[in-house]
């Protein structure tokens, strides 16, 4: 297995245990506004981990990928979060 790959599903194992210790601290304090704040500190660490796994798989695919596809992947990424802004 590439280090590369091996980045990425590191970085997924992290973020998925991110998830289940938040919710199990949500679920401990049994509290709503708590609740909502831990909430709001997972929605800004999980576009970090998007950004940070693609980078690491492009970078892996930099050499076997023209760069015109590239681009287009890199305007991809962009236009998501584009689409997410409130």
């Amino acid at each position: 297995m590439q280090g590369t790959l091996l980045g990425m599903v590191f970085l997924r194992l992290l973020s998925g245990s991110v998830e289940i210790i938040a919710a199990l601290l949500i679920f401990r304090l049994n509290c709503l506004e708590k609740a909502l704040k831990i909430n709001a500190i997972l929605a800004s660490v999980g576009p970090l981990v998007f950004l940070a796994a693609m980078y690491l798989g492009l970078t892996g695919l930099s050499r076997q990928i023209p760069l015109q596809k590239m681009v287009y992947i890199y305007l991809g990424v962009a236009l998501i979060f584009i689409g997410l802004r409130h």
